[in-house]
């Protein structure tokens, strides 16, 4: 099939942020083209806002309702094969379900829906489906996040015991939705952003990561969720206990009153015999430590690596690869399973095409969120995760 795949998308156009994140990563490996999209829940703005990236005018639509319906009735080698979701949290489920009736596989930004009931709604008409669903948790497209889960399944840490992940930012310190920033105004708004504001945001990210690194499901949690900021309806800093199946015990922090912080994503994991660290901030180097030995230092793009790990970099060592690689990993991944699709190719099980976030990551995100909200309102109560 000697042809890019074709992608539209909802949200993302004047104003917002994620969706040029969103088109950057999808461009970067030339698998995909962006060919229409309703950018908006305004219709002048939508169809403003794709002129903006030279689509045709018939390409821009006024709804994401209009998009999806007459794309489908388009010839096949005219439209789009898969919907991009970039709209706040309240805004998923709809554009997914209706894509997903009308034959489109998707790829959304997270969390997947806006609560757990729709989430688990989601998945069973994914299975219905049988198309494609995907998440952008794009800090598993790092390489060395993909190095760390190899060295976990690989045995060679041992048992694991304690897993410690931290996502600190300081950027909400101060009320800055009430001078009407957009991005502080929609994740701040329970009608938007659904029942958590930071843990929602950046913690469910804390849980994808340490989820896919140990291969272990948290079982239950204690969390303790505070609004610092006067006036604010949603949490903006967590703390939370963990309790994996197989034992292993583990500590989540997010914060957005964090001042002086920008995107401190890191984690910890300690086996029985060896231990990782990783930092956001220096994504490149993966720090592996030993019960025996001195402490190793990994890097991207090293011959030593693993294939996952080298599968996802892109540039030799020492050339700094970083977020909108990670996010574009995600999109050369799903791409090329829907291609493979196209072409009724069966891929193996290792194939890295299979390696991106679906609808189960998803529901375990949101099943983490109601059950830390839950926690919290009992006063940092054991709660069991539903997902």
């Amino acid at each position: 099939m000697s042809r890019k795949i074709r992608y539209g998308m909802v949200g993302g156009g004047r104003g917002a942020f994620i969706g040029a994140v969103h088109r950057i990563a999808a461009a970067l490996d030339q698998q995909t083209e962006l060919v229409c999209g309703a950018f908006s829940s305004d219709p002048e703005r939508s169809k403003a806002s794709g002129a903006d990236l030279y689509l045709p005018a018939n390409r821009c639509y006024g709804s994401y309702q209009e998009m999806i319906e007459t794309e489908a009735k388009l010839p096949a080698d005219q439209r789009m094969d898969f919907i991009a979701i970039v709209t706040p949290n309240h805004v998923h489920f709809p554009p997914a379900k209706l894509a997903l009736e009308k034959g489109f596989h998707v790829l959304s930004d997270k969390p997947a829906t806006f609560n757990l009931a729709e989430a688990q709604e989601l998945a069973t008409l994914v299975k219905q489906s049988g198309l494609l669903y995907g998440l952008t948790h794009n800090y598993t497209g790092y390489p060395l996040v993909k190095e760390a889960r190899h060295l976990v399944a690989s045995g060679r840490l041992g048992k694991i015991r304690k897993v410690v992940v931290e996502y600190p930012q300081g950027w909400l310190a101060t009320r800055l939705e009430a001078s009407g920033q957009k991005q502080a105004g929609w994740r701040t708004d329970p009608t938007k952003s659904g029942a958590a504001g930071c843990i929602g945001d950046i913690g469910t990210h804390a849980e994808n990561l340490a989820e896919y690194i140990t291969g272990l499901k948290i079982r239950e949690l204690a969390a303790d969720l505070t609004a610092f900021v006067d006036g604010r309806p949603l949490d903006d800093d967590g703390n939370v206990l963990l309790r994996f199946e197989g034992g292993a015990k583990g500590v989540l922090h997010s914060s957005q009153i964090s001042v002086g912080e920008e995107n401190n994503l890191n984690i910890r994991v300690y086996g029985e015999v060896g231990g990782i660290e990783w930092h956001q901030k220096e994504p490149n180097t993966l720090l592996v430590k030993w019960l025996d030995q001195p402490m190793q230092v990994y890097r991207t793009a090293n011959g030593y690596l693993s294939a996952a790990a080298k599968a996802a970099g892109r540039t030799p060592p020492a050339h700094p690869e970083g977020y909108l690689e990670a996010f574009a990993n995600i999109y050369k991944n799903f791409a090329a399973h829907i291609r493979a699709r196209l072409e009724n190719r069966t891929l193996a099980a290792d194939d890295p095409a299979l390696d991106y976030p679906r609808i189960e990551d998803g529901v375990r995100g949101m099943a983490f969120i109601e059950a830390v909200v839950k926690s919290s309102k009992a006063n940092a109560a054991w709660t069991h995760l539903e997902g």
